[in-house]
């Protein structure tokens, strides 16, 4: 493609070198007129390699035919009009592929330009010059729609490719016959090859239309393979849709009826799901959204972006409108379908509570549950390593003022030792002596209220375990209630993922200005100060190198010393744990049950360097934090993986490429650059995103990623189709 826009060049030069003086035209006259051949091509290639004036060059032309040297030099030019006709056709390209259809592309801009430069008035071609731009934009538009050319019907889509490069090539050998032999006297002969032209496209465009028409209807239930979806491309076109029905109305008087049934049809799309009441993670949900994306980056092309002729336009509209009708139903279908399974599942949740025998409150808490709730006691098994610190200093928060019920939270990206810690805080002798009742109780992400209930009671209650199995909901918790009053009480409620368990039991926990306190341990800042305001903050940071490598040693050999041959390769392999702790610990777990020869560890080296790749227990965890976060976020923290490992981002350009890419909401009464600002502090908030520097009104003004979530970010991107990494 190089060559021709080398060629591409040269031909801009002439053409102005003809609109605007006339000389090639009068050379070619001249020559055609007394049936002589002449050379005129180094002396014109020589003033275009030299980009003279245009005026200079008629100059020269003026000064070289009153020379009797003129008939030699211009000689020449017809061999740079041989040359010409290589420009106006392109070689054979085979199949519709994406390269060889932006090839195809570019060669029809090309003799649009043509087209479009050239005076045909007062020939018989004059009037057809604007039927042959219409034609020939309609070609380009389909060639950019891509939804039109469909894998599915490789063998028709190749064949209109191949029909398409087929006439192209004959409109260019037509127009280098009209540029470079079109003196009017002429024109009588091109007449006939003219109409026989426009009757091929009328033919073309007929199966273009069919084409698009059967491409339409099999591609309607093809989503493209993503889970990660940005709906707000429905939110620009919108805009940019009433934008053209309120201000640009003259532009599309033909299809203005279309153009606003769409709008309307994607509006209540839009809307309908802001309000639908279905978990985000619904198979069929997704696909539905996916499909009202796709449909919506189809108009934007069509209607927006390609200024299609009005004959395409109509085709594709009317498109449009049949497959945003189908996505229509079947989003109210699949509602219809959940309400349905709703309306079941409570009826049967009624009935189940119409016993009122016992024996059913019971089994909604096997002994199978509990086993699991408590599966895990909160009893010290590892010297803790790196925590020393942050333990005394919140031990302090915990047994000092103030009198009244505080909370306090441990957040921090998972795997950093949260729950460990809270552990450590839990068996603190200091602690057993300072509070009255201590209680722990793991919520997770899909908390059963009851469980915590029963927990918590079993710890801080007198009554027996069998006798609080069987108490009713409602029961537990007054006798919960009854349990703490007037109690300086220590729960620990721990791994929390939303303010909802807290909302929903913290009736339950009386304040008697006693000291009492609660401690929550989450991957998300902002759940502690919606718990209070007031409450007190502690993010857990990373282990240092130092102490990354003293809890390898320690979980591997215990008590006794490294030998001097493993220090070293030990040390490497700390440093490959990135300061995660839980990192650590399974790296460690590998090391403590091989011999303690240098060359096991060698091999542990390449595998501690990559412990975020495969299906590991590390990048479990992590992606838990990736599926828990809303959809609008997600292709946000995807994006992070266009950025290089360890880079420090500035906030600014992080938010102008996010807007630019569509990627944020747009708000009433707030600007995009807020709401992309509050998306960024989400992320910082569920520790996915880490603070670089501060400006002086402390705004974040740089941030960055841990090296083992931006290798999770890169992999769950390319999973879901978000980016693709090209190793350099």
């Amino acid at each position: 493609m190089g060559d021709m826009a080398s060629s591409k060049n040269s031909m801009k030069k002439i053409l102005e070198i003809r609109s605007e003086m006339g000389i090639l035209e009068i050379l070619i006259y001249n020559t055609m007129y007394g049936h002589e051949t002449i050379e005129f091509n180094s002396f014109i290639t020589k003033l275009i390699s030299k980009n003279e004036d245009l005026y200079k060059v008629y100059d020269l032309i003026k000064i070289f035919r009153s020379s009797w040297e003129f008939r030699d030099r211009a000689r020449r030019y017809l061999f740079l009009i041989e040359d010409l006709r290589l420009l106006f056709s392109i070689p054979k390209l085979q199949s519709a592929t994406p390269s060889n259809i932006h090839k195809l592309e570019v060669f029809i801009d090309f003799l649009l330009e043509v087209v479009a430069k050239s005076d045909w008035s007062g020939t018989y071609l004059q009037g057809q010059n604007q039927n042959f731009q219409t034609d020939l934009k309609l070609l380009i538009a389909y060639l950019g729609d891509r939804p039109s050319q469909a894998i599915e019907l490789l063998d028709e889509t190749n064949s209109v490719f191949t029909d398409i490069e087929a006439l192209v090539n004959q409109v260019g050998s037509f127009l280098y016959s009209v540029f470079f032999t079109g003196y009017p006297v002429y024109l009588i002969e091109i007449d006939p090859s003219l109409s026989d032209l426009l009757e091929k496209f009328e033919i073309l465009n007929t199966k273009i239309e069919k084409h698009c028409t059967t491409v339409s209807k099999i591609q309607t239930d093809m989503p493209t393979k993503t889970v990660v979806v940005s709906l707000f491309i429905v939110d620009s076109l919108l805009d940019d849709l009433k934008d053209l029905m309120n201000n640009k109305a003259d532009t599309i008087v033909e299809v203005k009826d279309q153009f606003k049934t769409i709008y309307e049809e994607l509006l209540y799309l839009r809307t309908f799901l802001k309000d639908i009441d279905l978990p985000q993670q619904h198979q069929g949900f997704q696909e539905l959204v996916i499909r009202i994306r796709d449909i919506a980056y189809e108009v934007e092309y069509i209607v927006i972006n390609s200024f299609a002729p009005v004959r395409y336009l109509i085709l594709r509209l009317s498109h449009f409108m049949e497959k945003i009708k189908r996505i229509r139903r079947a989003l109210e279908e699949m509602v219809q379908r959940m309400e349905k399974i709703k309306r079941i599942r409570m009826a049967l949740e009624e009935m189940m509570q119409s016993y009122d025998t016992g024996v059913l409150q019971v089994e909604k808490y096997p002994s199978e549950q509990v086993s699991l709730q408590a599966a895990n006691p909160p009893f010290l098994e590892d010297i803790v390593v790196g925590f020393k610190d942050e333990a005394m200093k919140i031990i302090g928060q915990l047994i000092g003022a103030p009198k009244h019920l505080q909370i306090l939270s441990i957040y921090g990206m998972p795997g950093l030792g949260k729950t460990t810690l809270a552990k450590m805080l839990y068996n603190d002798p200091n602690i057993d002596l300072h509070f009255d009742k201590c209680a722990w109780c793991v919520v997770s992400q899909k908390y059963q209220r009851r469980n915590i209930l029963i927990d918590i009671l079993r710890t801080v209650s007198d009554l027996s375990g069998d006798r609080i199995l069987n108490m009713e909901e409602e029961n537990l918790a007054e006798e919960l209630y009854k349990s703490l009053k007037e109690k300086r009480y220590f729960i620990i409620m721990d791994d929390i993922w939303n303010i909802d368990v807290w909302n929903d039991l913290k009736r339950y926990f009386p304040d008697d200005s006693c000291g009492s306190r609660i401690l929550f341990t989450t991957r998300l800042r902002d759940v502690g100060l919606q718990a209070s305001p007031q409450c007190v903050l502690n993010e857990l940071p990373f282990l240092s190198e130092v102490e990354c490598w003293d809890l390898l040693q320690w979980k591997v050999f215990q008590k006794e010393h490294c030998p001097p041959q493993l220090i070293d390769i030990g040390k490497q392999i700390a440093t490959n744990c990135h300061g995660l702790p839980l990192a650590v610990v399974l790296i460690a777990a590998v090391l403590a049950n091989m011999e303690k020869k240098e060359s096991f560890w060698q091999e542990v080296v390449s595998l501690s360097s990559h412990i975020s790749d495969g299906n590991n227990k590390v990048m479990d965890i992590l992606e838990l934090s990736y599926k828990h976060l809303p959809v609008h976020l997600r292709p946000c923290f995807l994006y992070f993986g266009v950025f290089q490992e360890d880079a420090e981002i500035p906030v600014r350009k992080l938010i102008t490429l996010w807007i630019a890419e569509g990627l944020i909401e747009k708000q009433e009464l707030k600007r995009l650059e807020d709401v992309a600002y509050d998306y960024l502090m989400d992320l910082i908030g569920r520790s996915l995103v880490f603070i670089a520097k501060r400006k002086s009104d402390g705004r974040v003004k740089a941030c960055n990623m841990h090296d083992l979530l931006h290798e999770m970010c890169l992999k769950i991107a390319e999973q879901e189709n978000f980016l693709k990494v090209i190793q350099e």
